[in-house]
């Protein structure tokens, strides 16, 4: 007997309420410098199925599930992303249907006591929530949407709920103890009625607006297992049901009879069911009616049947989808005809999504491919951006190229999605088909048609040729030696600028990257070693190739020769000769105890783990895993110079940033060693604490990668990715990310940091803040640095939700750090702080000095070219500025003007032009007058900073060369003198260098010719000079000592 409960008094809330626009508060730690963007290459990499709906009459839209997102692509602009779906969910979405014009996504954690709930989209945008009971402690798996009706199925209970309002209708538990499988489907023509598949093996048929069971079908026999698939044919009562061990029923539900049985090839589980509705497909012609299309997660393949006749295969799509292998997912999660077309779409857990056409002459029941949208089937391995081109294209940062442990390297755009591609290594498809490799069982057969996974990558597009490099067929990855090459067509059309080294492989591939396809050669190691590491030269004419035995080889790209060996090949008799030698003389040490390297010498004797080519390709440099960094000559072959840190540490990777000439190592103790290779000197030790924190002291540095312009350096070691800033050699911010990082790549455009995680087959994009707002980059201490460890993760999104987030909230200890910028300071104050040995500028702004030189011509410049007109059709109540200045003067009676002689002055008029003298002039008797000199002249200075450019030049115009006669006058003196006593005491003061220099120029300009005639004049602007020779030969010792200093720190170990 059937329970069904009606209105649960413990229901949720029929609008969840959210928090910040995603349903929780997040309370990850926030990097600082970097802010989640996108993430880029899921198409379908979960085991939610597609669902799909007409579009009117025109056109279908098919929704994935991508994680926390729904993306929803249009099959007539050839699976065009259109929508992805925000907020993003605040679980893994574990069902997902389409109906109309809204998708509807169910979520949920793996814990009992983890959120659910299940969300209604519209166009990518969330309007609603169908509502949850509280008790609800297992996920929605699957939904089925008829009529009036929403059916959820979880593990014991189906959830009903109503379309029109989105309210639960009833809660239906069975009697029997035994779960439901996600198999479900509605009954057309029965009303209200759904059938549903149990672990067992039984089918039961309810009633969800009455909540009773209606009837149940047994299977045929015990050993069939469970129903992992249910779909109702064209046909009316009859149900296609597929069971665990791989039989396939069509039964007619009225009568309870089995009318057509057929058993799936492999005896693999079908898990997906669809019929061809469009009337066509079946018999020998394709015009009859009765195609249905079977697939399975456990493989790749989609079986087509033709139903006419009792049942028969008509056919396989072999390899729709990658077949599942140990390390990498794969499978056909579901298949699906659209209503009314001859067309099949399908997806897998590659993460791919495919659409197939019938339409092919003569006919075939197998189809072709029609589009297709796809990303890596396994977790990303390496990521390396495009490098700029030399010819300035705009292309620079947009794209990425990435590789995958699925063997496949992909080219991802950041700027339109549907540019994204694969980069083709020829037909792959066809020769598997010829040599019969496409089935199942022949996963591995098939796939050592690829090149084995990448694990380190090169590019250079200075010598690519776009689309038309080296334009006909030619054979793929072929080794170059004793084979006559003609270099002409390359050298006209440019040559492949990609090249790639291969996990277990002696041999380095090269790509077309204009081209999208493999290259023409496959550059094998001089000792047969496996490749370790790669690189290109900045031309992109030669890659230089090493391996784990320690051989490194120069090849040609244009040619695919060989061309150098380092250390360089002896001949017998330069062997014979060195050994003589060294037996005779031993090692001959140079100056300053460097070692002399002869020909031959040097070979790396471990894994070459990093490889990189200086900007004028005159020095190879090679790092080992022994910890040896050598420096080789490019044209010689001869070895240099070399590093020895083996004694400390080995080296995992190296980087090379070509503007910078800098070497960044990762090593096995934890440590980030840079190298300037102009000195061959280790300039930094960057450390993420010390001493180093417990939970990150056995982690290795996975990967490491200079920013654009060479000032950060970013490393990824576990789940954290750390970024140092160079010249300082601080941590300055870290992000813990969900899962291990694998790789980490720089734009070089400095837009955006790419990271790949070890449980993602997407790409995380961030963008670097700092580039439109400002980030405090103060040092992270070993304490933040453990609380981060300890903290939540964090990463983009496919929909890129919350990417401006931490613009919008900024973390506390920015807020403060702002505040403290905000807070007003004194600078004054603190200039008076610094030493008396430091000289100061002044800190007015440079229009209050800058313009003292050229008042004259300012005025010149400015001076109108006539007199004001008066407007000859004005009208005539309406007087003119004249007339009303006109008649101004003659209100005003004229006053003669009396001549006063200075002898007549008596003592009031005196004092009256004693108070009549201007600020300026006070503050300057005061300097003559005052015992306290270094106040007065500080008040004098002060005042004549705070004038106009105009004020202060009328000011020092108006000094008079006449002898001051003032009391208290400690010396004969004017006010000529007076004024350069007071640049002459700033300039011993340290303070106001470059103002008082400009005053001092408007004066001589002014006032110079009384410096021949004035002793009193020529004896102040002696001693002026003589001060201002002694500053400058003091700011020169001081300067050349700085650069004496900047040297020895840029050259010694910090």
């Amino acid at each position: 007997m059937a329970v069904a409960e009606y209105g649960d008094s413990d229901r949720g809330a029929k609008r969840q309420k959210l928090a910040n626009g995603n349903g929780h508060v997040d309370t990850a730690h926030r990097s600082r410098v970097f802010a989640p963007y996108r993430t880029v290459g899921l198409v379908s990499p979960t085991i939610v199925p597609f669902t799909s709906v007409p579009l009117g009459k025109t056109t279908f839209q098919i929704t994935t599930s991508v994680g926390r997102s729904l993306q929803t692509y249009d099959l007539r602009r050839g699976l065009n992303l259109v929508f992805i779906t925000r907020p993003q969910t605040p679980e893994v979405i574990t069902a997902s249907a389409a109906w109309k014009d809204k998708v509807f996504a169910a979520w949920g954690g793996d814990d009992q006591d983890s959120k659910r709930g299940a969300w209604v989209f519209k166009r990518g945008k969330q309007e609603g929530a169908l509502e949850v009971p509280r008790s609800l402690k297992a996920n929605v798996e699957k939904f089925c949407i008829f009529g009036s009706w929403i059916v959820g199925v979880c593990s014991t209970t189906l959830l009903v709920w109503e379309t029109d309002s989105y309210e639960l209708y009833t809660t239906i538990k069975g009697t029997s103890p035994v779960p439901f499988t996600q198999s479900i489907a509605s009954l057309p023509t029965y009303l209200n009625k759904i059938i549903i598949g149990r672990q067992d093996g039984s089918a039961e048929i309810w009633n969800v607006s009455a909540g009773k069971l209606v009837y149940t079908i047994l299977p045929p026999s015990s050993s069939y297992g469970a129903i992992t698939a249910l779909e109702p044919t064209p046909a009316l009562s009859l149900v296609a049901i597929a069971y665990e061990s791989g039989p396939i029923l069509i039964h007619d539900i009225r009568a309870d009879q089995t009318v057509i049985t057929l058993n799936a090839s492999s005896g693999l589980a079908v898990t997906s069911i669809t019929f061809r509705t469009d009337g066509m497909g079946a018999g020998d012609d394709g015009r009859k009616p009765g195609v249905m299309a079977t697939a399975s997660t456990s493989s790749g393949d989609v079986t087509l049947w033709d139903l006419n006749n009792g049942g028969r295969k008509a056919g396989t799509l072999r390899a729709a989808h990658a077949h599942p292998t140990a390390t990498t997912p794969g499978g056909v999660s579901r298949v699906e005809f659209l209503a009314g077309q001859g067309v099949i779409v399908s997806s897998g857990l590659d993460n791919s999504l495919k659409t197939w056409i019938f339409d092919e002459t003569p006919f075939s029941p197998i189809p072709r491919i029609l589009h297709q949208r796809q990303g890596h089937g396994a977790p990303v391995s390496r990521l390396e951006f495009l490098p700029s081109a030399s010819d300035g294209s705009d292309d620079t940062g947009k794209w990425l190229m990435s590789a995958s442990k699925d063997r496949s390297l992909w080219a991802w755009s950041l700027r339109r999605d549907g540019q994204s591609t694969e980069i083709s290594q020829g037909a792959i498809q066809g020769k598997a088909r010829k040599q019969g490799l496409l089935a199942s069982e022949n996963r591995d057969s098939f796939d050592n048609l690829k090149c084995p996974p990448i694990t380190a990558m090169a590019c250079s597009l200075n010598r690519d040729g776009g689309i038309g490099a080296v334009p006909g067929k030619h054979p793929i990855w072929q080794y170059a030696k004793g084979k006559k090459v003609d270099a002409e067509v390359s050298g006209m059309t440019g040559w492949e600028s990609v090249l790639t080294a291969h996990e277990n492989d002696s041999k380095a591939r090269t790509w077309f990257w204009g081209r999208k396809r493999a290259g023409r050669w496959a550059f094998e190691t001089g000792d047969k070693g496996n490749v370790s590491s790669v690189a290109m030269s900045p031309c992109g004419t030669f890659a230089v190739i090493g391996s784990s035995t320690g051989a490194i080889d120069l090849h040609n790209l244009q040619s695919g020769l060989h061309r150098q060996r380092f250390p360089a090949r002896l001949t017998p008799q330069q062997a014979k000769q060195l050994k003589t030698d060294m037996e005779k003389h031993g090692l001959v040490e140079e100056n300053e105890g460097k070692k002399a390297f002869y020909r031959g010498q040097g070979r790396h004797a471990c894994a070459v783990v990093g490889l990189a080519v200086d900007n004028l390709n005159k020095t190879v440099i090679s790092a080992g895993s022994d910890g040896k960094l050598k420096f080789w000559d490019f044209s010689s072959g001869l070895l240099r110079h070399q590093l020895d840190w083996s004694l400390s540490c080995g080296i995992a990777a190296m980087r090379f940033h070509r503007g910078a000439d800098l070497v960044a190592v990762s090593c096995t103790d934890g440590c980030v060693r840079v190298v300037d290779t102009n000195t061959y000197k280790l300039i930094r030790e960057l450390w993420p604490s010390r001493p180093m924190i417990d939970s990150l002291q056995d982690l290795p540095i996975t990967d490491l990668t200079f920013s654009n312009d060479g000032h950060w350096i970013a490393t990824a070691l576990g789940q954290l990715v750390l970024l140092w800033d160079l010249p300082t050699g601080h941590l300055v911010d870290a992000c813990k990310l969900k899962a291990h990082c694998t790789s980490i790549a720089f734009s070089p455009t400095g837009e955006y940091l790419a990271t790949a995680s070890a449980d993602s087959v997407g790409v995380d994009i961030w963008t670097n803040r700092t580039l439109f707002t400002y980030v405090p980059t103060r040092h992270i201490t070993a304490s933040e640095l453990a609380t981060i460890v300890t903290g939540e993760a964090q990463a983009p999104t496919s929909s890129g939700e919350n990417a401006d987030a931490p613009l919008l909230s900024e973390p506390e200890d920015d807020i403060e750090d702002d505040n403290d910028l905000l807070t007003s300071t004194d600078y004054s104050a603190e200039l008076a702080t610094l030493s008396s040995n430091l000289l100061s500028l002044s800190l007015v702004p440079r229009s209050r000095w800058q313009n003292l030189l050229h008042l004259d011509l300012i005025r010149q410049r400015n001076k109108p070219l006539e007199p004001p007109k008066k407007p000859e059709k004005a009208p005539f109540f309406l007087p003119s500025l004249q007339d009303r200045q006109a008649a101004q003067k003659g209100l005003l009676p004229a006053q003669p003007e009396v001549a006063e002689p200075e002898t007549a002055l008596s003592r009031i008029h005196s004092k009256a032009r004693e108070s009549s003298r201007s600020p300026f002039t006070t503050l300057l008797h005061t300097t003559v007058t005052s015992p306290h000199r270094d106040e007065s002249f500080s008040a004098f200075f002060t005042h004549l900073k705070s004038l106009t450019p105009s004020a202060a030049d009328l000011e020092i115009r108006s000094l008079s060369p006449l002898p001051l006669s003032l009391a208290n006058l400690q010396a004969p003196t004017s006010e000529l003198s007076a004024f350069v006593q007071a640049i002459t005491w700033s300039l011993r003061q340290h303070h106001d260098f470059e103002i008082a220099q400009a005053w001092m120029a408007v004066w001589l300009r002014c006032h110079g010719s009384f410096i021949g005639t004035d002793d009193g004049v020529r004896e102040v602007v002696q001693e002026w000079k003589e001060v201002l020779d002694g500053e400058k030969g003091r700011v020169e010792d001081l300067v050349g000592y700085a650069n004496g200093m900047a040297g020895w720190l840029r050259a010694a170990r910090v």
